[in-house]
């Protein structure tokens, strides 16, 4: 079963960008269906963006012409550019990967925009 680990985040100021990672091992990522997450302090946990297997890529509207999800096959890694940062997506951001009955989740990574 794939294992994933979120790196990226931090502390960045309003309109700045951060790049998110989710490097997976244990198993191949590019054949799970990839979403990243994000959940602020009293919040649901919502969707942000995501890549199919067959990279289909959709995203939330809140992010919609700021944040690009993309795939590095090469490095078994799923990305979340994030640019033109807002204090409204100040969260912890989790990389999720399914496939099948296979649901896996990383840890997460804090995204702080403030200034």
């Amino acid at each position: 079963q794939v294992q994933l680990v979120e790196s990226g985040g931090g502390l960045v100021q309003p309109g700045g960008s951060l790049r998110l990672s989710c490097a997976a091992s244990g198993s191949i990522l590019s054949i799970y269906n990839v979403g990243w997450y994000r959940q602020a302090p009293g919040q649901q946990r919502e969707l942000v963006a995501s890549i199919t297997s067959r990279n289909i890529i959709n995203y939330a509207n809140s992010v919609k012409g700021r944040f690009t999800i993309s795939r590095d096959n090469a490095k078994n890694t799923v990305y979340l550019q994030m640019n033109s940062l807002k204090p409204d997506d100040t969260a912890v951001y989790y990389c999720n990967a399914v496939r099948g009955p296979n649901d896996v989740w990383g840890q997460g990574t804090q995204v702080t925009v403030s200034s």
